[in-house]
This record gives C-alpha cells, sequence and structure tokens, in this order.
C-alpha cells in the first residue's frame, strides 16, 4: 500500500471513529433510560427452584433481607455520589469553593462511613442468626462425593444412606457436612446459605423450611467435570409425617 493509499484509510478510520463519537452521544442517553427500566423487570425474575431471593426459611430469609439491604444501600450511595457529580458539573453555587482535599476527605471518608457501619451492623446481626446455637432436634450428615451428595440419619437407622435430603418443616435440623474425595459445597438457596463440604473435617450448618413440598439444593464449588450434576432433591414433611418416616424408612 503507497503513501496516498495509507492516508486515505487513516482518513475513512477517523471518519467512522468521529461517527461512532457522535452515534454514542446521541443514543447513550435512550440506552442509558432503557437500562433503567429492564432493571425492576430483571429482579422480578430472581425466582425459581434456586433463588437465593425466593427464600422458604427463616435463615434463607436473613439472606434475601441482607441482600436487598445491601442493594438499597448501595442504590442510595450511587444516587448521592451521582447528585454530587452533577452539581459540580455544572459548578454551580458554593461547590466552587471546595478544594480537591475536601472532596477526597468529605467523598472518600466522611460520605461512605456511615452507610458502611450501617451495612456491616444490619449483616453482623443476621449473619449472627444464622449460626447454630444450641442443640437441635435432628440431625443430618451429608456427604460429598464425585459426583452426588449422600444424606444418612444418625437417629433413624431404619432410614439408611439416600441421594435425597429429607427435612420437617418447622423444626431446625443440624446439617453436618463433609466430603469423601475433594472439596466441595453444601447449598440449598431457598433454605440458607452455602457450607463446605471438606475432606477430613465436619461443618454443621442449620436449616430450616417452612412449607411442605420439594426444593432442589446443589454443589456451588466447581471441582471437575461432573460438577454439573451434583444436584440433590430436599422433601420437606409436616412433622408428623417425618417421624414416621423416620421410624419406618423410606
Amino acid at each position: 500500500m503507497g503513501g496516498a493509499g495509507f492516508l486515505a484509510l487513516f482518513q475513512r478510520n477517523l471518519n467512522l471513529f468521529g461517527f461512532a463519537r457522535r452515534f454514542a452521544h446521541r443514543f447513550t442517553p435512550c440506552f442509558k433510560f432503557v437500562a433503567l427500566c429492564a432493571t425492576p423487570l430483571a429482579l422480578a425474575g430472581c425466582t425459581g427452584e434456586l433463588s437465593t431471593l425466593d427464600p422458604a426459611g427463616p435463615r434463607a430469609a436473613n439472606l434475601a433481607t441482607l441482600w436487598w439491604i445491601m442493594l438499597a444501600g448501595a442504590t442510595a450511595l450511587f444516587t448521592l455520589v451521582m447528585v454530587l457529580f452533577a452539581l459540580v458539573w455544572r459548578r454551580s453555587g458554593p461547590l466552587k469553593r471546595i478544594t480537591p482535599a475536601q472532596w477526597i476527605i468529605g467523598g472518600g471518608l466522611v460520605l461512605p462511613i456511615p452507610v458502611l457501619v450501617l451495612l456491616t451492623g444490619t449483616a453482623l446481626v443476621l449473619g449472627e442468626q444464622l449460626l447454630p446455637h444450641g442443640t437441635a432436634q435432628y440431625r443430618v450428615e451429608a456427604e460429598g462425593r464425585q459426583w452426588h451428595w449422600r444424606f444418612s440419619y444418625p437417629d433413624a437407622p431404619a432410614m439408611g444412606a439416600s441421594t435425597v435430603l429429607h427435612l420437617p418443616v418447622g423444626v431446625p435440623v443440624d446439617i453436618a457436612v463433609t466430603s469423601a474425595d475433594v472439596i466441595h459445597s453444601f447449598w440449598v438457596p431457598r433454605l440458607g446459605g452455602k457450607i463446605d463440604a471438606i475432606p477430613g473435617h465436619t461443618n454443621v450448618i442449620r436449616l430450616q423450611v417452612d412449607t411442605a413440598g420439594t426444593y432442589w439444593g446443589q454443589n456451588a464449588e466447581y471441582n471437575g467435570i461432573g460438577h454439573d450434576s451434583m444436584i440433590f432433591r430436599v422433601e420437606a414433611h409436616a412433622p408428623k409425617d417425618f417421624a414416621a418416616l423416620m421410624e419406618g424408612g423410606e
């Protein structure tokens, strides 16, 4: 390619770049408006069998509440920053007299601290309620294997081991989680948080379900090509039905 051809190609690229800038400048507000309107619709879709925002137990409800509080705090902080940014951009009134050092101290320290203290305190209070205090009425042993979960009931030998987790409605249950091979992660999104299944070690998580029915759990720790098949079923029974199940087995 000669010098004239190179210059012509360079000029075409400049023209395209200028067109792209004009296009973005004209239509970006429309894109922002569409994205803003679509956000509630996206949040409305946060339901389903594996949704943490569709809780079916008190511990999962705590986590969902914490999520919404965090979202509200982040939204409030972002909105406040954008308002200050808009005021500074317009260079209006007393804001002209604020020095860069004052902006750094006010915006970087004074502004975030109350929001972060509120969010951290809420997280500590709600998180503490997730811990298994005292002794639960029932205990289930959960063992992760490549590539399934195995559940057993020490208080009900007649039930034997199963790939289905059975729980009573309205009663806290301790799940003792371990692994037979590699690290897995036990998680029933609609009932509670995650906990690791570690070989040679037992971690305990307490779950409680509010309504009888079928729920689903999964392995939240990627550990190989069979990871996606480690989904398990949770059956929640009325207390009388669960007691009968423990006495007579499946």
